[in-house]
């Protein structure tokens, strides 16, 4: 089987947005509402100051993606790239495709002058991801991440 890894474009939007769903659904148990998730997936793909997305091709299809958004370290003087929205087709899985999109985004990486790694977050009980990122030798870290979500439309207060 060929891969071929290309940047998304903005009509494959729907894709990224449906294995977005499909990846929610698989780790988190959770459905991504549409209304959000395609205007969101097409935000980026229409603004790369965002991030970007890459798709891998097998049998003329789509069958895995990857993205990247960026956070500027003053500590680093540089970027980090964070990996993020990571899927691989059901049908596809176990054949180097998560591996070939990783190696394609570490080389871009890699190549910008200003960019002092790359990141991403996994889910504490998905072992098997944390064992394929080891494998292409991201480490553990010593940090947890903490947030605080906005709902959307929800009324927020001010700063002040």
């Amino acid at each position: 089987m060929s891969i071929s890894i290309r940047s998304a474009t903005s009509a494959d939007a729907k894709v990224i947005a449906d294995f977005n769903n499909r990846m929610a659904m698989e780790t988190e148990g959770n459905a991504l509402s549409n209304d959000l998730i395609v205007p969101g997936v097409s935000a980026l793909l229409h603004d790369a100051t965002k991030g970007r997305y890459w798709v891998a091709v097998a049998e003329e299809s789509i069958v895995g993606q990857i993205m990247v958004t960026y956070e500027w370290s003053d500590w680093r003087n540089g970027m980090l790239w964070w990996i993020q929205s990571v899927y691989v087709h059901e049908d596809f899985r176990r054949r180097g495709i998560f591996s070939a999109l990783y190696r394609h985004v570490e080389s871009l990486a890699a190549a910008e002058a200003d960019v002092r790694g790359l990141r991403l977050y996994v889910e504490e009980e998905n072992r098997g991801a944390q064992k394929t990122y080891e494998s292409l030798g991201m480490s553990v870290t010593g940090y947890r991440v903490m947030e605080t979500i906005f709902e959307q439309g929800a009324k927020r207060g001010r700063i002040q």
